[in-house]
């Protein structure tokens, strides 16, 4: 059967209700029925939706320091990664704290020092591996109920929990080698069993077994962000913007400015289709500026996040006025919205 990756994207889909406003949308998560669950900052909200972008509730609030990476779980429990105190914790869907991983505000120990110079990214700052965790990222569900958590601001492993919450083993070092990593950022599980790991500033996703062991990487792919993997084994990853002058630990740095996208790749890593790449207008519909996360829905709609203040306006200088592109639903064509 051919699959269509052909999609029009449906213009203001998010109805928030007045009173609820947020400046980045870090991630986004689908549960069974198709609700849409997306994590904000500043407000720092769990913010629920119909596939309709009708609002459904919010929850969370003052939980979180700086929430990063949010996903749901096969009976809709929600996990959401908190990167500024270095905690994973499980809600239930109206967001019911049921259990946390990680002690709230205290970091591993890995060398990594924040707030010094860097010439990539503070990433380089980290000489050793450490358990969990230190600036932990996203986090996937195997089909066995075992929890994988990319830990990478101020690591660079991924920690495997059974579905209690209990350490089973770790594994990744430094580096751009096999199996090394600077920054692993997204990761996500498919059906058969294949975890996919966004090492985001070496410029590749690998891929590993269930056990940690390493089978492959895919190089085609741009500060890979986030991954989601649908029913038949595509994988769509958001791709963050890498400005001008910018540096990458394996393509040094950029002689022009490389714009965020979205990719999406068969199973063996080609590409079946890639949008949203402008530098002439990023903040244009169906274009980007900062992808952080990306879901994709039972129908095959695509939903992509983006840090737009954080990344776009503080640290790289965008105007205000682009600050409202923070999150677009693309619907697969022959669907409806």
């Amino acid at each position: 059967m051919t699959v269509s990756f052909s999609y029009d994207i449906v213009a203001d889909w998010e109805r928030l209700p007045p009173g609820i406003s947020h400046r980045d949308v870090s991630a986004v998560g689908i549960d069974s029925k198709d609700r849409v669950y997306v994590l904000t900052r500043y407000d720092s909200n769990v913010l629920v939706y119909e596939r309709d972008g009708s609002f459904v509730t919010a929850w969370g609030g003052e939980v979180f320091t700086n929430p990063h990476g949010l996903t749901v779980g096969p009976d809709d429990s929600v996990y959401c990664v908190d990167n500024g105190d270095h905690t994973v914790r499980k809600f239930t869907p109206d967001g019911k704290l049921i259990m946390t991983l990680g002690r709230p505000g205290q970091a591993s120990n890995t060398g990594h020092k924040s707030g010094v110079p860097f010439v990539v990214h503070n990433v380089e700052t980290v000489t050793h591996p450490g358990p969990p965790f230190n600036g932990c990222t996203n986090l996937a569900i195997a089909p066995d109920g075992r929890l994988y958590v990319a830990d990478g601001y101020g690591n660079c492993r991924v920690h495997v929990f059974d579905a209690d919450g209990e350490l089973l083993f770790s594994f990744g070092e430094v580096g751009v080698g096999p199996g090394q990593f600077h920054l692993p950022h997204g990761i996500a599980i498919g059906t058969d069993g294949r975890v996919y790991v966004c090492d985001r500033e070496n410029d590749r996703i690998q891929v590993f077994d269930l056990d940690g062991e390493y089978l492959t990487q895919w190089t085609d792919v741009q500060r890979p962000c986030q991954v989601a993997v649908d029913r038949d084994g595509y994988v769509y990853a958001a791709e963050l913007w890498r400005p001008k002058g910018k540096g990458s630990f394996t393509r040094g740095f950029m002689p022009e400015d490389r714009p965020g996208r979205v990719t999406i790749f068969d199973g063996n890593g080609s590409i079946v289709a890639r949008w949203g790449a402008s530098t002439i207008n990023r903040a244009a519909p169906g274009c980007f500026i900062a992808p952080h996360g990306i879901a994709v829905d039972s129908r095959g709609d695509v939903y992509v996040s983006e840090v737009t203040y954080t990344f776009g306006i503080k640290a790289n200088g965008l105007s205000d006025d682009h600050a409202g592109h923070q999150l677009q639903k693309f619907v697969r064509k022959g669907t409806s919205p």
